[in-house]
């Protein structure tokens, strides 16, 4: 880390009071303090894609309101400027503040142990109510069973947020304030690990006694991706309000904003490199306000930091398992196949997203069900966002950025290779045209390959993202075939030639070039290509190598046909 005197970049804290105590870069976020406070209901629910600030935000709830706060943590803040706020509710309340993100596990009775566990855990911050006055001897009995986590009877669990609650309620003589940060993962665990139905009953009578007609609850917030269907854990509970991607309320303090970014690029001495972050991870619409994802800006900055030229690098998509592209893929359709090469060439699709999901609502036996919930759920989850304000329940979704458009990439060609490699014998054959310098047969199998793939369109994305989508394509063929040598980008001669490929046991090299042949101009790309070969000497490094038979080719797509 360079010696600037700068301070540390935020990699990963969620932990409010560490910005001051270890001096790390802040984005101040704490009106969002005060806007809670003006329009908040009992029961407030905020839904944002994953690495969007959520724990962060909840943590910095817990400091402001929790008694014993230290205001200095807000000193110079926006929030420190609300004064008879800050008189009013600055470490007033007693709060009980948990996170779901690892209430899972391989079955539900380990699931149902990690939650019971958690609870354990957060009465144990509580334990010196064992020594209050205000609670009586039975009271402390069940605070020691919280405490010790005695969960063998599953009423005592489901009843535990509530019973806490009061406890600690009585004692300060003050109604609390619960945080629940990632409600919604054990649910989604459950889902995917086939225990859902009793999660769903478990989390559903956690919450709901906690949260309905609970006389020790000030208030309560809580954060999540996805706003779960009242019906499925949320039963009979009015007093909720839900803020989530579309509203325009707090919209601005999940993520940060072009001025935040332009800002801390500035701060750390690399502002030259805005337009890369604004491609790469800006595109969020959330209500009415264009975000940037900020983990994704604070570990690029990071790097930029070390050295003003390094390259973009995908941070969000790293952070997950990207599970819902691939199940929209396995299940597209001729339709859906459309609306994706629409997507990733830069294009909107129009969809109605259903603002309350349940997670059965995936296995919905009606493919056009099944298909508007998916769309919904990748909505939701950030991977696509609003090119416009909503009219009704229609929305006109696009691809947020660079990073996003390449996890759709990814998972399409591996599914591309996938498909193809499964028909061994034409994939074979493919190969050995490859090899053996059949330009005719390359044409003809690959353009096969494309017909039954998903393209990319002649819109606005530009030429170089186009080409790199059919390199990428053609370039998981070659690589699939196992004893070959491929190189993508590699230097050779004087610049960089996009396919190299190496037969050592024949000694057989192949130089591949690849353009977009912008309105079907085959014969114009077909000729850049095989001209770059030649100007820049790509063979040099196949020579050099010992491969004594070279093959160059021009590769030419457009939409789903191909030359060579």
């Amino acid at each position: 880390m360079p010696d600037d005197g700068k301070k540390a970049l935020p990699v990963g804290i969620e932990f409010f009071r560490d910005f001051k105590s270890k001096d790390y870069y802040y984005v101040d976020k704490t009106a969002f303090i005060a806007e809670l406070l003006r329009t908040k209901g009992a029961v407030n629910l905020f839904t944002r894609p994953r690495r969007f600030g959520k724990s962060l935000n909840m943590n910095m709830f817990k400091c402001f309101f929790e008694i014993g706060a230290d205001a200095s943590l807000f000193d110079g803040l926006a929030i420190s400027g609300e004064r008879e706020l800050c008189e009013q509710h600055m470490g007033k309340y007693p709060v009980i503040h948990l996170s779901l993100k690892d209430v899972e596990g391989g079955n539900f009775e380990t699931a149902y142990d990690s939650l019971g566990m958690l609870i354990s855990e957060e009465a144990s911050r509580f334990e010196h109510l064992e020594e209050s006055d205000r609670l009586s001897k039975t009271d402390k009995t069940r605070l020691q069973q919280l405490i010790t986590g005695d969960f063998a009877r599953p009423a005592f669990l489901q009843g535990s947020l509530k019973l806490l609650s009061g406890l600690v309620s009585k004692h300060y003589g003050h109604r609390v304030v619960i945080l629940i940060d990632e409600y919604d993962v054990p649910l989604d665990k459950a889902y995917q690990r086939g225990y859902y139905t009793q999660m769903v009953d478990l989390i559903r009578s956690f919450l709901s006694q906690a949260l309905k007609t609970n006389e020790n609850l000030d208030f309560a917030v809580l954060t999540g991706c996805l706003r779960v269907a009242r019906e499925s854990i949320f039963t009979g509970l009015n007093n909720f309000k839900v803020r989530s991607i579309s509203d325009e309320q707090c919209a601005e303090y999940f993520g940060f904003t072009d001025g935040e970014v332009k800002e801390m690029l500035r701060y750390y001495g690399v502002e030259d490199r805005f337009p890369d972050m604004k491609e790469w991870y800006d595109g969020y619409h959330f209500g009415d306000v264009d975000v940037y994802c900020p983990w994704d800006v604070v570990n690029q900055c990071d790097l930029l930091r070390v050295s003003k030229d390094a390259p973009m690098r995908p941070h969000w998509e790293n952070s997950s398992s990207n599970a819902i592209v691939r199940d929209i893929l396995e299940e597209a359709t001729a339709a859906t196949k459309a609306e994706i090469e629409a997507l990733i060439s830069g294009e909107a699709v129009e969809k109605e997203i259903i603002p309350e999901l349940t997670y059965t609502d995936l296995d919905n036996k009606n493919a056009n069900i099944r298909q508007t919930y998916l769309w919904s759920v990748l909505y939701a989850t950030g991977y696509l966002t609003d090119a416009a304000r909503p009219e009704g329940g229609r929305h006109k979704l696009v691809i947020p950025n660079m990073e996003v458009r390449r996890i759709y990439e990814t998972k399409i060609r591996t599914w591309f290779e996938n498909q193809v490699t499964g028909d061994h014998e034409r994939w074979e054959r493919f190969c050995a045209a490859v090899k053996g310098g059949d330009a005719e047969a390359v044409q003809e199998l690959f353009g096969t390959f494309l017909s039954e793939s998903i393209s990319i369109r002649d819109t606005a994305v530009r030429k170089a993202k186009k080409e790199n989508f059919y390199h990428g394509m053609f370039l998981g063929l070659l690589r699939a075939e196992g004893s070959w040598i491929v190189k993508s980008s590699a230097e050779s001669g004087t610049g960089y030639s996009d396919i190299l490929l190496m037969a050592p046991r024949e000694r057989i090299g192949c130089v591949i070039e690849v353009k977009y042949a912008e309105k079907g101009a085959f014969d114009a790309a077909c000729r850049e290509a095989m001209e770059q070969i030649e100007t820049h000497e790509y063979t040099e490094l196949l020579r050099s190598e010992g491969m004594e038979t070279i093959h160059k080719y021009g590769l030419a797509c457009f939409r789903k046909s191909c030359q060579v």
